[in-house]
């Protein structure tokens, strides 16, 4: 025990001097503004992405980064300064990329969470995302990173790819119900929340033909928290939008913390953990259709291949075409709204190539996505229609037979 209370004092002191922010400019320490110290200590006050400081942008600067967002979260306050609005911001990220003056950053759950952990009051556990495989470096296996976990004070890790079969599972069975003619068409909901905002906030008539699924983080997250009713659930990926995800009302009761994959690399090294030298832990048992879905054409295809053995004999095979990134985002669901998609089932994803080019990604996104297919390779099951663990885990939180996941109202639907 107390090997973890210098550890929270290590990390605490860590995330004050901002060395858990590499992004910040170094010349400006994390807690130089009492606003982002704030936001530190309390980040359920702070919108995804927020001011690290006082804005420097000149009056025709401040008329460009308004322009930035695709969702008008860039504002002025009543003292002229550039601010992010907590309504709007999504955290697709994209003002941190493009500020001059390195004044912005993403929103931190370290202190909270350490706190959290530092009580050991109840279990708490790492929900890992698809993307997670070779992030690490190439030596980390699942295993060995599950080890890492359970040595920061985590009770055990959860790979979100499993749940990701399950909506898998799901959409594939939407698919079957509601598309009948050759003018019919789905819009994947079950995945990126850049792309769910998207629709959600600005192109609000395709609404109808989002099947009502969550994501795979509040699957996960849900499902936790159904078998262990007092477990704490931290998602972790490569993705900052998670973090204004996890707190949209209506999902806000599975995801308890989120960080990103380059904090939790910030914390192991903070800890002096390396997880290529620990001992493999046990693993799981997702499907290739579930570890596919981190990178652009994955979920269109864990779906298809997942269809085809679910109905093998439908006469309207699923067509899909796919938005690689928020500006290919935007401009198909323009051509779609104009009648220029021909596919009947649309993909986006807010980040070009999924998930592996997330803003926090620690490797780029074609040696991400080459991990991803490798692992999705090494499955023993194609597709979660023949995998056991799902069906075994269907069973457990409440889930009698695969077509009840087609029922109106249960842990994995969200209406839009």
């Amino acid at each position: 025990m107390d090997d973890f209370y210098s550890l929270y004092d290590r990390v605490v002191q860590a995330a004050a001097t901002g060395r858990l922010n590499g992004e910040l400019n170094k010349e400006r320490p994390f807690n130089a503004d009492p606003g982002s110290l704030d936001c530190l200590l309390n980040p359920d006050k702070c919108s995804p992405v927020f001011n690290t400081g006082t804005c420097g942008c000149s009056d025709e600067e401040k008329q460009k980064c308004e322009d930035v967002c695709f969702f008008d979260a860039i504002c002025q306050d009543e003292n002229g300064n550039m601010i992010i609005s907590n309504k709007d911001c999504t955290g697709c990220s994209d003002c941190i990329d493009q500020c001059k003056y390195k004044n912005l950053t993403d929103r931190k759950d370290i202190i909270p969470l350490f706190q959290t952990l530092y009580k050991k009051e109840t279990p708490v556990y790492a929900l890992i995302a698809p993307a997670f495989i070779g992030q690490f470096s190439e030596e980390v296996t699942p295993g060995k990173l599950r080890t890492a976990f359970k040595k920061l004070g985590f009770a055990g890790m959860i790979e979100v790819a499993l749940f990701a079969d399950i909506l898998t599972l799901k959409e594939a069975l939407e698919f079957d119900r509601y598309i009948h003619t050759e003018d019919d068409f789905l819009l994947t909901s079950c995945c990126c929340p850049i792309w769910i905002a998207m629709i959600k906030k600005v192109y609000t008539e395709l609404i109808p033909h989002m099947p009502p699924s969550v994501s795979p983080m509040v699957a996960c997250g849900r499902s936790v928290k159904k078998i262990q009713p007092d477990a704490i659930t931290v998602f972790i990926g490569p993705c900052v939008a998670k973090k204004a995800e996890a707190r949209e009302p209506d999902i806000k009761d599975a995801t308890d913390y989120v960080l990103t994959f380059k904090e939790v690399k910030d914390l192991f090294d903070v800890a002096g953990i390396n997880p290529a030298l620990l001992p493999e832990d046990q693993k799981e048992h997702s499907s290739k259709a579930g570890r596919i879905y981190a990178r652009t054409e994955g979920v269109s295809q864990a779906i298809e291949t997942t269809l085809n053995k679910l109905k093998p004999d439908r006469k309207i095979p699923l067509k899909a075409t796919q938005g690689n990134g928020t500006v290919e985002c935007k401009k198909l669901l323009n051509d779609l709204l104009q009648g220029k998609i021909r596919a009947n089932f649309i993909e986006g994803m807010g980040c070009k190539g999924g998930c592996v080019g997330g803003p926090k990604a620690i490797l780029d996104k074609e040696e991400g996505r080459d991990n991803v297919n490798g692992y999705g390779d090494s499955a023993l099951y194609e597709t979660p229609a023949e995998n056991p663990h799902v069906i075994d885990l269907l069973h457990r939180i409440g889930f009698d037979t695969i077509d009840s996941l087609l029922e109106k109202d249960h842990m994995f639907v969200r209406k839009f």
